[in-house]
């Protein structure tokens, strides 16, 4: 499904890397992860904002009966419509402005700009996870309650995770910081996890243990709860290759960082050309 990205917590340019070859490569693979992913999400966003918006903007919130959303509108539900529609047009602002706060060059050189994305980041990421609890619990979801379980694990860690980050920031602990900010990158991006590693799965697969007609089975219970865990679990393992001394051991996590990256680029053109592109 994917994994993760930069180092010494987030990308560093190259010439500063370590001079190891294993630290080299390590960095090396997280930085191809992360362009992958990158340039995935940013298709995500395009899609949303060239399919969403111009129905929202011609029709309003009953725009939403065109879409392919179960129950996207639901007359007289005046407050279920609103967080649907916010749910999808933050969706612009959190996939699109993610990848920026993961940059170093960006970092470094326009710190005042960093903070204030992240802040922008924070806040909207915790205001959607809220709106997507309160839709999960009211109009339910595709998968039953498996899905709402997972779905509301998923807005839980997003909230925790916000706030262990800033905790980190306001005590001046960069570093500390800017790890949790990467789990929070991780579990925020479980949206688009999902729509990739499900795509990867049929082109692959053709769709094995996945019932299309209740979008129920195995891979989807699995999937609603991979979509964030998978992309924590990689993530921990590409900070303990960091932190760890055995060459072997670095040199075992590039090897899992770059099986991440062709998943997640065939996951990216499989959504791309399955699910996006052919909505436009």
């Amino acid at each position: 499904m994917t994994t993760v990205l930069e180092t010494s917590d987030t990308l560093r340019p190259m010439a500063r890397q370590p001079s190891r070859l294993p630290d080299r490569l390590l960095a090396f693979s997280g930085v191809l992860w992360f362009l992958a992913a990158a340039i995935g999400q940013w298709i995500f966003v395009y899609y949303v904002a060239a399919f969403y918006s111009p129905l929202l903007a011609r029709k309003g919130l009953a725009g939403l009966d065109e879409t392919h959303l179960p129950d996207g509108h639901v007359p007289g539900d005046d407050i279920g419509n609103i967080a649907i529609a916010f749910h999808i047009l933050i969706a612009v602002i959190i996939i699109g402005g993610g990848p920026l706060q993961l940059i170093p060059q960006i970092r470094n050189r326009f710190p005042a700009f960093h903070r204030y994305v992240g802040r922008i980041y924070m806040t909207t990421a915790v205001a959607t996870s809220l709106a997507g609890l309160y839709l999960v619990w009211t109009r339910g979801v595709l998968g039953g309650m498996t899905a709402q379980i997972a779905i509301s694990l998923d807005g839980v860690l997003i909230i925790l995770f916000a706030a262990i980050a800033i905790r980190f920031a306001m005590a001046r602990q960069i570093d500390r910081h800017r790890r949790w900010a990467m789990r929070l990158f991780m579990v925020v991006s479980a949206v688009w996890f999902f729509r990739i590693g499900l795509m990867f799965w049929f082109m692959t697969t053709g769709g094995a243990g996945v019932d299309t007609e209740t979008f129920t089975g195995p891979f989807i219970t699995f999937i609603y709860f991979g979509q964030m865990f998978v992309p924590l679990l990689f993530l921990e393992i590409y900070f303990r290759a960091q932190d760890h001394q055995n060459p072997a051991f670095k040199i075992a996590a590039t090897f899992l960082i770059l099986l991440a990256t062709a998943v997640t680029a065939t996951g990216v053109f499989a959504a791309t050309m399955g699910m996006w592109l052919p909505r436009l």
